[in-house]
């Protein structure tokens, strides 16, 4: 009986075996067979093929697999492989199998793809024709009808569970008895029956996962996804929206309930800079953890997180008017961290609150704003002495160097120069005084701070002012000694920043007198006492030469604390009123300080500042139109435009009405043309 007509006999897992037992005794015989006849192979045979009979010599173990082929592998394989799937498919539903019979067949399989045109090279014909195709088609079959069935009856974390499992159990079947080749066809199909034929249903399940904060079944969500093409595409659209809404959800939770605190004021006004900064960074903080952890640092999440943050940082309802609100808010919160407080925190904390900042600074579109009120409170910190560490300071400025370039921290850089040159300054002064005049004669401890114009964001005085007495020697011999260094040089006074100590010494019940810190104009208030005690708001305002907006709320913080009586009227700065020394004054404290910013006075500064930053806008879309229409020469409306968003965009958003503005200016001043003919087309008139 031949081996075919046995193999009859068998079916099934005993079928495998008798055919693996006949395959190995056969090649084992046929590799004797091969070594005794290799004085033919290495002659004969060798020059048969050399002539050019390669499809029908053959070396004696090829002639072997040959006859094998032929006479018994055509019979058996559909039922062996009818065999070897039963088994595969017993091994799926959780039984032990003898894993080395299915090996053996795949060996088999393999040995016999032989080349038509080297039959001493192998193909995978045979075994991808024979074995892999049938698998491929049964796996995809047996999942469907599974895969269909288990999510019918069960929840999508524990169907992604299970096709996850799958996935790793068809991964280690490839490694265990597999040809390598096989990995590719078969992950793909199971991918695509797995996971593509259900990505609909996983998708929608999403938003729970993402509102229960389940970042394990996230994060297998996203592995599965990530298998097949645009898997993630719906993932990251719902993870931007998802993102922007907790965002905006945080921002509206503060705001109200800062507003319910302060009832009656704008969000805009009622919001502490440090809480709107935490809740910004909270959000950011919790989803960047999210992608990082469940979705790997995927680019594509990267990207829906920082479009997702660009969108509520500069778009939420603490700055739904306006979307400089957030870099000012920002640039308050930087000065309250920068600022001698009793709240400072730790050098090595404050560093990374301050890498934080920069987070939150990366999503500001209005750079411009930001930059603009942080060098106004540098200003103030420097000119005041109330930075809290020049380290701290010298390693922001380095930060945002880095983010926007050197052209964006210069006048900051520039800034500290001139505080290291005031101080030499000082120094040379106090040693020049010393020399040419008597102690006696140098009664008031002065210094001075020379600040570069360019440099420094400080505006001249709104008001005038009457030096006293008492300091107007030491005025004079200052800008006399200033003038001989540096001939020709102008001096510009900025008494609203200038600040002084005074000493009392007309009270009784305080046997070393107090010490009151009091701003210039506060000073030149106080010092009209040494004269008598007693003073209208017109004597006040004829003496110190101050207008009325600067007198009423320096003398409004005097007679609060005190110090000054108001004698009748209701109001600071009503006609005829009349302020008198307080002859009385008592305080806990010795040293006094009456040198306390107005909220008034905030609010217009900050409206200027934004004014400031408007004109500033206009000159740098200006000089942008030009720049761009010097090089191009003739250029179209729309294209110019955005040309200009686009070089302006990493400072500020420029809207298309302003640059329509700017080009109407500049087509005023002659700096562009229209082309004739063409109303949509610009040209540069050089």
């Amino acid at each position: 009986m031949s081996l075919p007509q046995e193999s009859e006999g068998y079916m099934d897992e005993s079928l495998l075996q008798y055919y693996t037992k006949q395959w190995s005794k056969y090649t084992s015989a046929s590799g004797y067979v091969h070594h005794v006849f290799r004085y033919l192979n290495r002659h004969w045979v060798k020059r048969e093929i050399e002539e050019g009979r390669k499809n029908d010599v053959f070396d004696v173990y090829t002639l072997a697999l040959v006859s094998w082929k032929n006479h018994m592998f055509v019979h058996v394989q559909h039922n062996v492989m009818t065999a070897v799937l039963k088994l595969i498919e017993r091994q799926r539903n959780g039984e032990s199998i003898e894993t080395g019979l299915i090996k053996s067949i795949v060996e088999s399989f393999v040995s016999l793809g032989l080349d038509d045109n080297d039959s001493s090279k192998l193909n995978l014909e045979v075994y991808k024709k024979f074995f892999e195709e049938p698998f491929v088609r049964d796996t995809e079959v047996y999942y469907k009808t599974e895969s269909e069935k288990f999510i019918s009856e069960n929840s999508v974390p524990d169907y992604m569970k299970k096709a996850e499992f799958r996935l790793a159990e068809e991964e280690s079947r490839v490694q265990m008895y597999l040809h390598q080749t096989t990995h590719k066809p078969l992950i793909t199909k199971c991918e695509a029956v797995l996971v593509k034929n259900h990505a609909e249903v996983v998708w929608e399940e999403f938003q729970n996962l993402l509102d229960s904060d389940k970042q394990e079944d996230l994060h297998r969500m996203y592995s599965l996804l990530a298998r097949i093409p645009d898997g993630l595409d719906p993932l990251r659209t719902r993870f931007e929206a998802h993102v922007r809404r907790a965002g905006l959800s945080a921002i509206e939770k503060i705001a109200d309930t800062q507003q319910d605190a302060k009832e009656g004021a704008k969000e805009s006004e009622t919001v502490e800079p440090g809480k709107y900064v935490d809740a910004l960074l909270e959000v950011h903080r919790k989803y960047n953890d999210l992608v990082q952890t469940a979705f790997k640092g995927e680019a594509g999440f990267v990207a829906s997180l920082d479009k997702a943050c660009r969108e509520f940082v500069n778009r939420n309802k603490v700055c739904k008017s306006s979307t400089s609100k957030s870099p000012e808010l920002l640039a308050r919160f930087c000065d309250s961290l920068l600022k001698k407080s009793a709240k400072n925190p730790e050098e090595g904390e404050l560093e990374d609150v301050l890498n934080s900042i920069m987070t939150v600074f990366k999503y500001v579109e209005d750079k411009d704003v930001f930059q603009k009120f942080y060098s106004k409170m540098l200003a103030k910190r420097l000119v005041n002495g109330t930075s809290a560490s020049d380290d701290a300071e010298a390693s922001m400025i380095s930060k945002l160097k880095e983010a926007c370039g050197f052209e964006y921290t210069s006048k900051l850089q520039r800034m500290f120069t001139d505080m290291a040159l005031s101080k030499e300054l000082n120094d040379q002064f106090k040693d020049r005084m010393q020399q040419t005049h008597d102690s006696s004669d140098l009664s008031v401890d002065f210094t001075i701070l020379v600040l570069g114009a360019g440099s420094w964001p400080l505006t001249a005085p709104t008001t005038p002012f009457n030096i006293p007495d008492d300091i107007v020697k030491t005025y004079d011999r200052f800008q006399k000694f200033y003038q001989a260094k540096h001939s020709g040089r102008k001096l510009n006074w900025l008494f609203q920043l200038s600040k002084a100590e005074l000493k009392t010494n007309y009270l009784k019940a305080a046997k070393t007198g107090y010490t009151l810190q009091v701003s210039a104009y506060q000073m030149g208030i106080l010092l009209q006492y040494n004269n008598t005690t007693s003073y209208t708001i017109e004597e006040l305002q004829e003496s110190t030469g101050l207008t009325p907006d600067a007198l009423n709320p320096a003398l409004g913080i005097l007679v609060k604390a005190k110090v000054v009586v108001l004698d009748n009227g209701d109001n600071v700065g009503d006609a005829g009123t009349k302020y008198d020394l307080n002859m009385d004054f008592k305080s806990k404290k010795v040293k006094i300080n009456l040198n306390i910013s107005v909220k008034s006075e905030q609010k217009v500064e900050s409206e200027e500042t934004h004014k400031t930053i408007e004109e500033d806008r206009k000159l740098l879309m200006q000089a942008a139109i030009v720049r761009i229409m010097k090089t191009r020469k003739v250029m179209k409306h729309v294209i110019l435009i955005n040309e200009v968003i686009a070089q302006l965009q990493t400072r500020f958003k420029p809207r298309v009405p302003d640059i329509k503005k700017c080009i109407d200016i500049l087509l005023e001043k002659e700096y562009i043309e229209r082309v004739e003919g063409q109303k949509d087309m610009f040209s540069y008139m050089a």
